[in-house]
């Protein structure tokens, strides 16, 4: 078996071509140094050093084997280093999953923040609906996640890391888009509306069912996906409501208004006032033993320890 002792003897015989300088290097007498030598060839099975009582010279297979000795020894060496920097999250592997309008609104400036402050850190991305996040964490398939609440598991650690505006997206040339005003939920009255699924898309059907407690649409599609909403607002299937985020996804062919109060609660007496009732939080395991995850949490913004950051807030994560 080959042992570290005589890896390093070998290293140090071979670039010193000599046994005494090489013990010297090792402190350690020559005896000892010619028997780890000698062990080592025999494990190897060939001769690694010419050697006689004027000179030392490396066979065709010593000059190949000491490249592969330098390599183990650099291996060791870093192996370490590097268990170290694991174990205290500076370096390692962390799964993180997210929807597709969180990644518009957050994943972007996570990952180049993650890059620039923890470069030793992979982060293996998962596209997945909120439902898939929390059972992925559950099963240990992620590390974090980017989800909508809310999340009724007990083994699981939330908190508000983006805050935004609802808006309504019609299709262009729709007649709410020409009112230059806000929109009410008296607006929506008799209207085709694109919903959502109350089991898979539940914060979303929840939001717009809050904002149009009082008004009386026509709910015609019930769909999973944000996106899915704003492209059948594009065909001409009805108007939906969706974080302002969703803009960003570039559909043709729809716009986006503003809701009175962001789209917050139309029960507010303040008109001029206004809300960001859409909230993107942050999921994890509380159990989890990966150190990275903790550095992870660290650079994202915490908006619960915080007065609500404006529109701008992705923006503060540079």
């Amino acid at each position: 078996m080959l042992t570290l002792d005589q890896i390093r003897a070998f290293v140090a015989v071979a670039e010193e071509l000599h046994f005494g300088r090489a013990a010297d290097r090792l402190r350690m007498t020559q005896p000892p140094l010619s028997r780890h030598i000698q062990k080592l060839e025999r494990v190897v099975g060939v001769t690694l050093l010419e050697r006689d009582n004027r000179r030392v010279v490396l066979t065709d297979a010593g000059r190949s084997f000491l490249d592969d000795a330098r390599r183990m020894l650099t291996l060791v060496d870093t192996a370490g280093d590097r268990a170290r920097r694991i174990a205290s999250g500076v370096a390692g592997t962390v799964r993180l999953g997210f929807t597709a309008v969180s990644a518009i609104s957050m994943l972007g400036a996570l990952l180049r923040r993650l890059s620039e402050q923890l470069p030793e850190i992979d982060v293996i991305l998962h596209e997945r609906v909120t439902a898939g996040q929390v059972d992925g964490l559950l099963r240990g398939e992620l590390d974090v996640g980017l989800a909508r609440p809310p999340f009724d598991i007990a083994t699981l650690d939330s908190r508000v890391v983006f805050r935004e505006p609802l808006c309504a997206v019609v299709p262009m040339g729709h007649p709410l888009a020409g009112l230059g005003r806000p929109l009410v939920p008296d607006d929506f009255d008799g209207l085709p509306v694109i919903s959502y699924n109350p089991v898979q898309s539940r914060y979303f059907h929840e939001l717009t069912v809050h904002f149009l407690t009082n008004a009386h649409p026509r709910i015609e599609q019930q769909v999973h996906q944000i996106l899915t909403a704003v492209l059948l607002v594009a065909a001409g299937r009805g108007v939906a409501l969706a974080p302002a985020s969703a803009c960003s996804l570039g559909v043709d062919g729809v716009t986006f208004c503003d809701l009175a109060r962001g789209g917050g609660d139309p029960l507010e007496s303040d008109e001029s006032a206004t809300g960001e009732p859409v909230e993107l939080h942050v999921i994890w395991d509380r159990g989890s033993t990966n150190p990275a995850l903790w550095r992870v949490l660290d650079l994202l913004p915490d908006l619960e320890a915080a007065p609500p950051a404006g529109p701008s807030t992705p923006a503060s994560m540079p």
